[in-house]
């Protein structure tokens, strides 16, 4: 009888082994009883009826990646490009990823294969190499939208490469480079432009302001040309109304000044060895004497000042004369 309850017990503690189960983080384990999908067991412990209950499916639900094997796709104006793509999914349902489709991955990587034909052939080829966004957004719409049956959300569509032709990509090379060089070209052609204006607008503004400053060097010119001539003009009043109150005096002493300055330059000269004079000495002091009788009749007049007495004619010891003054 022992030995009984001995067995029951073992056989017991078997059984309930058997119906443990434990679920790892990140997966979910689809239970099915008789055959049939009973529940979805969440990471943890579970216990299920053995015999009745099995494990099914165990489903990653965190985010995967499946790579797109290469594609020769045709684009709108027939041009055969390779392209590679990436695609990032996670499961939400794990019963209908289990159950709506027999092979999860092998659906996804057909499904994106061929809409990636369809929304690349619509494209031209340059369209397909500079719209790799706008490729990128059709993609993930049309896929997400067609993998939401299976429990799948469709998180990113990625292009990684686009493989033109060797004679295309050799085109578009050249095509690059005359691009760069005519924007050099432009580029060059708009600074010579640019430095030609500032350059005349330099040029410009020079002659402007010399312009100004002639006209401001006429204007002080004629400036100092009126001022001399009015003091030339008092000179020459006050000269006309000393000889209209003194008479000959006065021009006998303006005669006589001019006479010796004239003859004092005669003395000064370097090159004067010998000098000439045009008149008889007797002349010169005869002058001399009118000279003398104004500065006479000046102090008669105003004996309270003192005039200044008149330059003296320059002095020398002896003036050789020649034969031709005689």
């Amino acid at each position: 009888m022992l030995e009984l309850a001995f067995a029951i017990v073992v056989v017991a503690f078997i059984f309930l082994l058997m119906g443990v189960r434990i679920v790892k983080q990140g997966f979910v384990y689809t239970i099915e009883r008789l055959g049939k999908f009973h529940l979805a067991a969440e990471p943890g412990l579970h216990l299920i009826i053995p015999f009745v209950d099995r494990v099914g499916r165990k489903v990653n639900m965190m985010e995967q990646v499946l790579d797109i094997p290469g594609q020769e796709i045709i684009t709108k104006d027939n041009a055969m490009v390779g392209v590679d793509a990436v695609v990032f999914f996670q499961v939400l349902d794990a019963g209908k990823a289990a159950y709506e489709v027999a092979n999860l991955y092998a659906a996804i990587m057909a499904l994106t294969t061929t809409n990636l034909r369809t929304v690349m052939g619509s494209m031209d080829l340059d369209e397909t190499l500079s719209k790799r966004d706008e490729i990128n957004a059709r993609l993930l719409s049309v896929v997400d939208h067609a993998t939401s049956p299976w429990g799948v959300k469709i998180t990113r569509v990625e292009i990684k490469d686009i493989r033109p032709p060797m004679d295309i990509s050799e085109a578009m090379a050249r095509q690059m480079k005359a691009e760069r060089l005519k924007r050099a070209e432009i580029l060059e052609a708009e600074g010579d432009r640019a430095s030609k204006i500032l350059r005349a607008e330099g040029e410009k503004q020079s002659a402007i302001l010399e312009a100004e400053g002639r006209r401001e060097s006429a204007f002080r010119d004629a400036e100092a040309r009126e001022r001399e001539a009015e003091a030339e003009a008092k000179a020459t009043q006050m000269v006309s109304d000393a000889v209209a109150q003194s008479g000959s005096a006065a021009i006998n002493y303006f005669v006589a000044q001019k006479y010796t300055d004239a003859v004092g330059k005669f003395a000064t000269s370097p090159n004067a060895k010998t000098i000439l004079f045009p008149v008889e000495a007797t002349q010169l002091i005869g002058s001399l004497g009118g000279i003398g009788e104004l500065i006479k009749d000046v102090v008669r007049d105003n004996p309270g000042d003192t005039p200044a007495a008149p330059p003296a004619p320059p002095r020398r010891t002896s003036v050789p004369r020649s034969s031709g003054g005689q």
